[in-house]
């Protein structure tokens, strides 16, 4: 038997609190008729202008990233006497820049609280970057620029993340974090029709190649983007100054309500470093880091796409225009699977089946040669994206609370999936055309983590619902942590431990 030190009752530590009506606990635990209708319209205000913002913001993103493998093909190789392994080694050090920001910055956006004019500013430096990267004229600088590139783009992705998780629920969440990454998606796509209307248009034009007008429209573009932001794009709902009252205290109670606990800090700067020490105490926070990794790493791919498209016999222009079609495709399937994801509510089987489907079109290119199957593979390849949304979607209801913790972890797993993104480039060597089997097959390998992942975090999640299941006895003894969590909710929440501890009936996480 436990010590008396260990085991508390949690009627014994009631003490001289009063009970609670059950109408009252079913108030705290659910939204009342009324605050649904508030929920419906500040969902709907949410949909109509973060979602659009927040897209166009990643489109501009993926473009400024990934304009280093168009303007390969657009004469940047040559023209700055590059061979292979620094090309490879200008694409793959924005992540080494990338990573180092990732953790710091997601913990300082959610301390400063405006995310309007913190992402903002730095949507404006990396269009900035960008354009300026029009003017290298050696190895060197355009090493320089894309470190440079790496360290003001770092704070959005992860920031965005932990960013809409202050505004959705885990059942809305992966179906419009895959609205958001269709932002990606469309960048791949449309990223490549713009550089092969500026290689037909403009190369040549005022004395600069085709590659230096791709980053200097495309920076221009990006610069007035994060204006944009800056003025329009609302901040967190507690300090959203167009939400009436009646929002603020929806948008906070249905989280809330959502994870079983209040979704906020401690008061203090120290909340960050105490939110940091709790991710990285998470063993969640490693299995999820290790499934986008194997992910992000499979997806590496991209970085090379009009290359694998070039050796399909075409010319560059076509090359780049072949890159197209399977992003759309993917785009519009990738929003239907994760639509299915969040109605379901289901996460394992929905990250699980484009594992197979994925290692089938790595294949198909590495053991053919002619051009409908190896096209045909490359839509099959691109499977690997619809499982982005599902995963976002599983982090934000794994990782749920406090907003510290899980700023910190959507930062370290964001940083652990991009280190991928730092030696993969490297297996893409122009010895290994037109099939790339060790690129290709490293692309497997990764596939095949993020499969072993997924299903230790299934196994885990599983087991702590059955935990949470036996909690929900009331007859069942705490232990002291336990007691200590349910405090910290009751103090905030201003009702007795019995009463928080009803209020956590009905959680559970995610399969």
């Amino acid at each position: 038997m436990a010590g008396d030190d260990t085991i508390i009752h949690d009627r014994d530590a009631m003490g001289e609190k009063a009970e609670m009506s059950h109408e009252e606990i079913v108030h705290l635990a659910a939204l009342t008729d009324d605050e649904r209708a508030t929920e419906v319209k500040l969902r709907k205000r949410i949909d109509t202008l973060i979602l659009p913002l927040v897209i166009i913001v990643y489109l501009m993103n993926y473009i400024d990233r990934n304009n280093y493998a168009a303007a390969k093909l657009q004469g940047l190789t040559d023209d700055l006497h590059l061979n292979g392994s620094q090309y490879q080694t200008g694409l793959s050090i924005l992540f080494v820049a990338y990573i180092l920001m990732q953790v710091p910055s997601n913990l300082m956006l959610n301390y400063i609280g405006r995310p309007s004019l913190y992402l903002g500013f730095f949507v404006v430096a990396w269009g900035l970057v960008s354009a300026l990267t029009s003017q290298v004229k050696s190895y060197g600088s355009i090493v320089a620029c894309r470190f440079l590139l790496g360290l003001v783009e770092a704070p959005f992705f992860a920031g965005v993340l932990f960013y809409l998780s202050k505004w959705y629920t885990k059942k809305e969440l992966a179906f419009r974090m895959s609205i958001f990454y269709a932002g990606s998606l469309l960048s791949g796509a449309f990223g490549n029709l713009i550089a092969a209307g500026i290689l037909s248009g403009l190369a040549g034009k005022r004395g600069m190649a085709a590659w230096q007008w791709l980053y200097i429209i495309e920076g221009t573009i990006t610069c007035f983007v994060g204006v944009v932001i800056m003025f329009i794009l609302p901040d967190f709902p507690e300090n959203w100054s167009l939400l009436s009252p009646e929002m603020k205290a929806v948008a906070s109670r249905r989280l809330a309500i959502e994870a079983a606990e209040a979704d906020i800090d401690e008061a203090g700067g120290m909340s960050q470093w105490r939110g940091l020490k709790l991710a990285f105490a998470d063993k969640r926070t490693y299995v999820l880091a290790l499934a986008y990794m194997g992910i992000t790493g499979a997806a590496g791919f991209q970085n090379f796409f009009p290359t694998l498209t070039a050796t399909l016999g075409y010319n560059h222009v076509v090359s780049l225009l072949l890159v197209a079609p399977p992003y759309i495709f993917m785009v519009g399937y990738s929003l239907l699977h994760n639509y299915f994801s969040d109605r379901l509510q289901k996460r394992f089987v929905f990250w699980i089946y484009p594992v197979p489907i994925t290692i089938v079109g790595f294949i198909i290119f590495m053991t053919t040669s002619s051009f409908g199957p190896r096209y045909f593979s490359l839509f099959l390849m691109n499977f690997v994206f619809a499982m982005n949304g599902t995963l976002f979607g599983w982090i934000a209801n794994a990782i749920p609370r406090p907003p510290a913790k899980r700023a910190a972890s959507y930062a370290f797993i964001n940083s652990v999936a991009n280190s991928a993104s730092i030696w993969t480039p490297y297996t893409y060597r122009q010895q290994d055309a037109p099939h790339y089997r060790p690129a290709l097959g490293a692309c497997i390998a990764l596939q095949g983590l993020a499969f072993l992942m997924g299903l230790i975090l299934f196994l885990d999640l599983r087991a702590s619902n059955k935990h949470l299941e036996r909690l929900e006895n009331e007859d069942v003894t705490l232990t002291e942590k336990e007691m200590q969590k349910l405090q910290k909710t009751a103090d905030i929440e201003q009702i007795d431990i019995a009463a928080a501890r009803r209020l956590q009936k009905g959680f559970r996480y995610t399969l």
